[in-house]
């Protein structure tokens, strides 16, 4: 167990937190805040406790370059807005003017810095960079599960040195516990849903999930990939060739440990990925050669709809298939229902496509809990041990 902020004192001290804003903006404005809203108990319970507020995080790949797109003044201005108060903005990244900004705030302040990519050593975990880091805080609050996974200055960095106290905030501390779930003792039957392009991504989540899930369902263009496997022509469909093999013996590791393993049996394909072109549903043996499958069919959605009723707890990671075209959203759009509707289960979605199109869908708010972290929740399910997370101050 990590200690989270409810177990250092705030009072009076500079409280570094490392958020992820890395939003999509466009034009300079924000396009999706979520990610923003998620940090606000955090944010507010340290202001509310007496502690100065030092936000930081990153937005885009600027590689070490100022690149004006990547500036952080559209958050510190949604910030603003959602917190009520007027966020500070230190838009400098020479360590003189921030440290003296930071030496200046207030009990109750809040202060945004500038892009953290904007320094080379970010990335690099570079020492020099977490030393200037750690002499502006007192306490280092990580609320960035989406970077967790990310052995990076700000995030496992800082934490790493054990001169400030490191702790977990409360996005932090919620997503492990929820992604727990599935791993620790879970409400049966554990149903798995994994869509996305390609198997190679997702073999050691595969492998995990095969010995913690009742049921696995595949689609999305990974389905393919397996049905190739299994000696299924797929016309132009993806493929994902390195990973043949393998898919087999992952669908006979699951036999063995009496898995569901289940593929789509029926396919919606089309010649292109276009709004508008023609389509049509095939068995998954028929597939013609100049087509390729964009979506699971009507049989297909009823086949893993029943199994997605009948679960005590759920995760889902990955569309079924081209969920931005409307055509090809059906099985995503039924799969995201069929879970929404589901209220005897825990239902877990693990951050990325999957966020995305369960709230374009319209049933993000009747989910048990949407990761903030798509890779970082795919490497927690792998089993693997997040950085910023294993820095963090263990509770005695």
């Amino acid at each position: 167990m990590k200690k989270t902020i409810k177990d250092v004192d705030l009072k009076g001290k500079r409280v570094l937190v490392r958020v992820d804003f890395n939003i999509p903006l466009k034009d300079g404005k924000i396009r999706d805040d979520r990610r923003i809203k998620a940090s606000l108990p955090t944010l507010e319970y340290i202001r509310e406790h007496g502690g100065r507020l030092i936000v930081m995080s990153h937005l885009g790949r600027p590689k070490g370059e100022v690149m004006e797109e990547f500036r952080m003044k559209p958050v510190a201005i949604r910030l603003s807005e959602l917190m009520g108060i007027e966020v500070k903005y230190c838009e400098d990244c020479n360590w003189d003017v921030v440290k003296k900004v930071t030496s200046e705030l207030e009990e109750g302040d809040v202060l945004l810095l500038e892009n953290l990519r904007f320094h080379k050593g970010e990335t690099k975990n570079d020492p020099a960079l977490v030393e200037k880091l750690l002499s502006l805080g007192d306490v280092y609050v990580n609320d960035a599960f989406g970077t967790c996974h990310r052995a990076h200055a700000s995030t496992a960095g800082i934490p790493e040195t054990k001169k400030i106290p490191s702790v977990a905030g409360f996005l932090v501390e919620k997503e492990l516990d929820m992604l727990g779930k599935i791993l620790i003792d879970p409400a049966r039957p554990v149903v798995a849903i994994l869509g996305g392009a390609k198997v190679t991504d997702k073999i050691g989540v595969i492998e995990n999930l095969i010995t913690k899930v009742d049921s696995l369902l595949i689609g999305g263009g990974m389905s393919y990939t397996f049905l190739k496997s299994e000696g299924y022509e797929i016309g132009t469909s993806l493929l994902d060739g390195e990973s043949l093999t393998l898919g087999k013996e992952l669908m006979g590791k699951a036999a063995k440990r009496g898995v569901d393993f289940l593929l789509p049996v029926d396919i919606v394909v089309a010649k292109e990925i276009k709004e508008g072109t023609e389509h049509k549903v095939v068995d998954k043996s028929d597939i013609p050669s100049d087509w390729m499958g964009v979506d699971i069919g009507p049989e297909t959605i009823q086949k893993f709809g029943k199994i997605i009723r009948g679960a005590k707890t759920i995760f889902w990671n990955g569309p079924l298939g081209v969920f931005e075209i409307d055509e090809f959203s059906r099985g995503t759009e039924a799969i995201a229902k069929f879970i929404a509707e589901n209220n005897d289960a825990i239902s877990l979605i693990g951050g990325g496509d999957s966020a995305a199109a369960a709230e374009k869908l319209g049933f993000a708010d009747k989910m048990t809990h949407i990761s903030t972290g798509g890779g970082a929740s795919l490497e927690f399910m792998e089993g693997k041990e997040l950085p910023g997370i294993a820095a963090l101050d263990d509770k005695t």
